[in-house]
């Protein structure tokens, strides 16, 4: 399971105890407790089937894929401004 590309899924729950049920389909990373949403993991090539087994059961409200995966991450701006450097090294 751990093996492979990972996408996040959020599910929010009529009640938190069928949150453990959750863990049969990867694994589970966070629990609200206040607002009943779990979020857990599972492969990316998987994860259509996941979300709709997840909506037929009768405890579900809600199923969301993560959009992580399809963020682009690289910035224009990554170098560091000159002089912003100087007072880091400065201890400013």
């Amino acid at each position: 399971m751990m093996n492979g590309q990972r996408q996040g899924i959020v599910v929010w729950l009529t009640s938190l105890k069928f949150a453990r049920q959750l863990r049969r389909f990867g694994n589970v990373h966070y629990v609200s407790k206040k607002m009943k949403y779990v979020v857990f993991y599972c492969n990316q090539d998987q994860i259509e089937e996941t979300m709709e087994k997840l909506r037929s059961f009768h405890f579900v409200r809600e199923v969301k894929p993560s959009m992580r995966p399809f963020i682009k991450t690289d910035y224009q701006n990554a170098k560091p401004d000159k002089a912003k450097e100087y007072d880091y090294k400065m201890g400013i």
